[in-house]
């Protein structure tokens, strides 16, 4: 698409902008210039591109302004001044290629997402939006809402870590993060619009609710759905309290704006709503987040980390007398399914007495946990679409799992194989104990984790897999700048606290390949193999960058050499 530069720039016009000159003092007048695409990296920019010259951790967007305009940006959004080097270049740049309108803001980043909404004429207006957020749980849930939405008759997208979809069959994630810059998001969401969507579904990461990024900025969600909260990311947000609310960013969403929507040319008041897992501690924080309606979802702990351990489950935080509570019980789970019973809230009878409807749920997708994603996805489209809770969760049975969420390998090899996402304490504390109870030979979990990221779970990781693994084997997950042998002795430490010895029971094998190898030659008849971490990522990311790799095809390779 192309659009008038004057079409979309006033989108910023809160933001204090400034057009000025390639010298980014004088102030002159924009002119009327056609934009053909966004960028934010200057390897993408197109003859007639929108660059915008985002600040990095190590160094400013502005030094790439030159190569932007080199390759034909029509207009670049900046901050800050340029220091002399940078100056000499873009003035270079400029006298030897068509100069670019400049328009000066006070964050490049944050005026992205509105920019980028106005030049995709305000996709989300045109959508039902679902927003998942959560430590764990986001990509599963994400997917079950959009795989039940089109089983329920609606065409819809989605964005996930894992994969995404704009409108026909989903196909893998390109991008290293949850969720994407914002003009990826809402090109995405306009190309669900073109496409006929009525629906999308967005993975929504602390990250991308943070206002410090703004990735999910100018997004009109309907539907705000909240998982759970659990210690991960601190070096970004800085503390829990500050993650916590970031996250509870997706419900405040809720309140921003009227839901009137124009669906398929037609206009409509999409229901809004958000939808909470009261197991979870902060389960009220996110409730008094918006003033929305806001359902409620329990398996009252028979599918979390007690119940997993065989232990007594919390008592559940205080629960508004407003909210409605559905309830999962009867939870089954085994190698390739699981099965519960889900119990209609506050329905009454021809008498005026509450009662409560059960709906067995039955879903070709492993781990108890599921049953919390499940129940979340269910209630959500019920809701949406105005659909009978029973009809939707008939639909669970045509459910596919997520690539890399608890998948099982099997070539043939006389132990059990199984690769997972898990990469945090409280996702150990969930998949280890289960599978712990059920495995009659040895456990082996391979994993590590990644580098310039939260340094505070790598013991707790250490600590929790050696409390359940017969042998646990720490290699390459992302290591980036880090040592990886000196990040891998991190986790080694909280192991060795639950009596691991290193070169016994314990190992540290940088090379994940090898790693697997390792892992493989010691299991046995009996045992369960866990590779952890990699999931369904498509690289290794090293300090000269990242490399590719696929832990379920080198899986698949390594068990060919057994």
């Amino acid at each position: 698409m192309t659009k008038k530069l004057s079409e979309f720039v006033d989108s910023i016009k809160s933001s204090g902008y400034a057009f000025v000159s390639s010298d980014g003092k004088t102030q002159i007048a924009a002119s009327d210039v056609e934009i053909s695409s966004l960028a934010f990296d200057s390897r993408d920019v197109k003859p007639g591109s929108l660059f915008f010259a985002l600040p990095g951790t190590h160094t400013t967007g502005n030094i790439f302004i030159p190569n932007a305009i080199k390759a034909g940006a029509g207009a670049v959004v900046f901050q800050d001044d340029f220091d002399e080097k940078t100056q000499a270049e873009i003035s270079k740049a400029v006298q030897e290629n068509a100069a670019p309108v400049f328009i000066k803001v006070p964050g490049a980043r944050f005026a992205m997402a509105p920019m980028a909404a106005s030049f995709y004429d305000e996709p989300s207006k045109k959508l039902g939006v679902i927003g998942v957020t959560g430590t764990e749980g986001k990509s599963s849930t994400v997917s079950f809402v959009w795989q039940l939405l089109r089983l329920c008759g609606h065409k819809s997208g989605f964005i996930s870590t894992v994969q995404y979809s704009l409108g026909d069959e989903a196909q893998a994630n390109p991008q290293h993060t949850t969720t994407p810059e914002a003009p990826i998001i809402q090109k995405y969401l306009y190309e669900m619009v073109q496409n006929g969507c009525e629906y999308a579904v967005v993975e929504s990461s602390s990250h991308g609710l943070s206002p410090k990024l703004n990735r999910t900025g100018n997004l009109c969600f309907d539907c705000g759905i909240f998982m759970n909260v659990t210690l991960e990311h601190l070096e970004f947000h800085g503390t829990f309290e500050q993650y916590r609310e970031d996250k509870a960013n997706l419900f405040r969403k809720l309140d921003e704006h009227d839901h009137k929507k124009t669906i398929l040319g037609k206009s409509v008041t999409v229901p809004s709503f958000g939808i909470v897992n009261l197991e979870d501690p902060s389960a009220t924080y996110f409730i008094n987040a918006t003033k929305q309606p806001v359902l409620g979802f329990t398996t009252e702990g028979k599918a979390g980390k007690a119940a997993a351990e065989g232990t007594q489950a919390p008592l559940l935080p205080p629960i508004p007398d407003e909210i409605p509570v559905l309830l999962g019980r009867n939870i089954a789970a085994a190698r390739f399914g699981l099965t519960f019973d889900m119990s209609e809230p506050n329905l009454i009878d021809e008498n005026s007495k509450p009662v409560r409807k059960l709906i067995h749920v039955k879903a070709p997708v492993p781990g108890a946990f599921n049953a919390y994603n499940l129940m979340a996805a269910i209630c959500a489209v019920s809701r949406l679409t105005n659909t009978p809770l029973e009809e939707v969760a008939k639909q669970a049975e045509k459910l596919e799992s997520v690539k890399g969420r608890m998948t099982v390998i099997d070539e043939g090899q006389p132990f059990e194989l199984i690769v997972d996402y898990a990469h945090t304490p409280s996702s150990f504390e969930t998949i280890f104990p289960p599978i712990r109870r059920r495995c009659s030979g040895k456990m082996i979990a391979l994993f590590g984790s990644g580098g310039e990221r939260d340094l505070k779970k790598r013991p707790l990781q250490g600590a929790i897999a050696a409390k359940f693994c017969d042998v646990v084997i720490l290699a390459d997950e992302d290591p980036r700048q880090e040592d990886p042998v000196e990040l891998l002795k991190m986790i080694a430490v909280g192991a060795e606290k639950e009596g691991k010895v290193l070169g016994k029971d314990l190992f540290i094998t940088p090379d994940r390949p090898a790693a697997i190898r390792q892992a493989f030659k010691m299991a046995g008849k009996g045992d369960i193999v866990l590779l952890l971490g990699k999931a369904h990522e498509n690289s290794i990311i090293y300090k000269d960058g990242p490399h590719p790799y696929d832990e379920i095809s080198e899986a698949k390779k390594a068990l060919k050499e057994i």
